[in-house]
């Protein structure tokens, strides 16, 4: 196997931590950036906080190698007085430090953007999306989001509707420069901020992990990051993917009622 370059952000924990631990039994090169200092797993580490514009410009500027591929994987949860933090970390932030690193991605390079299942609300979202995306920085997110009349939850679902979208806007731009974006989709996932999200979303979260069986793993979202950062993927070019156990399908066969299609519901030839 080849060996590749590839960067990480949000690798000192959860998805991000399993991500570079698989890389790297891959034989691949890892190169983790996070606010928090971790070396497990980890080739050469940067600090990057993606709330701080000159974080974000010091650790692009940091790198002095060609990179197969960027997992931008950080970000925050949906938790009660961080709103501002969650706009600009989880998008703001993380499309200014995809822009500084553009110059370091070698040809046929690939860009992956966690999202989340609570970013498929964007067909609804999608002129708050718009609006949001106007913005340029930080400072104008107090007014943003009094105006919107947002609060941690929205903020966390407008941020992971702009990081599909813009994943499928940044497409074509991309195959000009000889890359490929896509982004991925998780669900439900056992990490540290699990608790965050059931207080968020409540009992209509808990009622798809009932029927999923269980959360999903860390491992089982880096698994498909992995493949998805690599050339074997070479023809999944700005497409979301949902990786929740089910979820999306469980909560779309309720909506649009298709519990008469399924096979035990008496339609035998």
């Amino acid at each position: 196997m080849t060996q590749m370059t590839y960067a990480v952000t949000g690798v000192a924990s959860g998805i991000g931590a399993e991500l570079a631990r698989l890389l790297n039994t891959q034989g691949h090169r890892v190169i983790g950036f996070d606010i928090q200092e971790s070396r497990e797993n980890i080739d050469r580490f940067i600090p990057l906080d993606l709330n701080d514009v000159a974080s974000i410009k010091n650790a692009a500027a940091a790198i002095n190698e060609p990179l197969n591929g960027l997992c931008n994987n950080a970000g925050l949860p949906p938790r009660e007085g961080l709103e501002e933090a969650i706009l600009q970390v989880n998008f703001l932030g993380t499309r200014a430090f995809t822009n500084a690193m553009l110059p370091h991605l070698c040809n046929g390079a690939s860009i992956v953007n966690m999202a989340s299942r609570a970013g498929h609300g964007w067909r609804e979202g999608v002129d708050q999306v718009k609006r949001f995306a106007c913005l340029t920085n930080r400072s104008q997110l107090a007014q943003f989001i009094k105006a919107e009349q947002l609060d941690a939850t929205r903020c966390y679902n407008l941020t992971k509707e702009a990081i599909i979208l813009w994943t499928v806007a940044e497409t074509e731009a991309m195959l000009s420069k000889g890359l490929r974006i896509n982004s991925l989709s998780p669900g439900g996932i056992a990490t540290g901020i699990l608790g965050d999200f059931q207080k968020a979303f409540g009992a209509q979260m808990a009622k798809n992990v009932a029927r999923a069986g269980r959360p999903g793993a860390p491992k089982e979202i880096a698994e498909i990051a992995a493949f998805v950062l690599s050339p074997a993927s070479n023809w999944l070019k700005g497409t979301d993917i949902a990786i929740d156990g089910g979820m999306g399908a469980f909560n779309q066969s309720d909506t649009m009622g298709l519990n008469h299609l399924r096979l035990d519901a008496g339609n035998t030839a």
